[in-house]
């Protein structure tokens, strides 16, 4: 997949340009690099991820493209931090190709959902029909992702596009926005101006 193909996949989960979004689990950035397409010039992503390598590419791309993002060295099914943001929530976040990975998703999922403002977006991209295997050990159908969504306090996901993915199965984008409950103020958008990898 190209950056092309992930910003058509997810095209249609983004709300509005702006605001402060991150992308956990970013891997190699290839998502990161499109949501700051989509996103626009006037947002900040953070990229969550513990390869530290793929982080210092993903840094390098970033200043070469005077893009707003800012690395963040941590594992997602823990606690950490996103430094700029100083406790206020974020607009919207991305799990691409991650939530196959964790064993408890539901515990995962309502942790990250928490970091997300009440009318923020969760983007989910996941595989659908395929089997359990070393690269997807804990496959996110979008029936399960129906059940997961409302119990991490968010809306029922809508699946916006799917394509047909050459190791089985189908890869579909789904959204769903976080439900209204205590009240956090937005957060400023952090600028990553001599930003570094943040390990949490």
């Amino acid at each position: 997949m190209m950056v092309s193909d992930a910003i058509e996949l997810i095209g249609r989960t983004i709300p509005r340009t702006g605001g402060a979004w991150a992308d956990i689990g970013a891997g190699d950035g290839m998502f990161t690099r499109a949501l700051v397409d989509l996103l626009g010039p006037n947002a900040c992503v953070y990229a969550v991820d513990r390869d530290p390598d793929a982080l210092t590419d993903l840094e390098s791309w970033a200043s070469e493209h005077d893009a707003n993002v800012i690395p963040v060295l941590a594992d997602f099914t823990g606690p950490f931090e996103l430094p700029g943001l100083e406790g206020a929530p974020l607009d919207g976040l991305i799990l691409a190709n991650a939530l196959h990975f964790v064993r408890e998703p539901e515990r995962v999922l309502t942790q990250l959902a928490s970091r997300v403002r009440p009318g923020g977006r969760v983007v989910v991209v996941e595989y659908d029909r395929r089997r359990p295997d070393r690269w997807v050990p804990f496959p996110i159908p979008s029936a399960r992702l129906a059940d997961l969504a409302p119990a991490a306090g968010l809306s029922m996901p809508i699946v916006t596009a799917a394509r047909p993915s050459a190791y089985g199965g189908s890869l579909y984008a789904a959204f769903a926005d976080r439900l209204a409950g205590e009240s956090s103020s937005v957060a400023a958008v952090p600028r990553a101006s001599a930003a570094r990898s943040v390990d949490a």
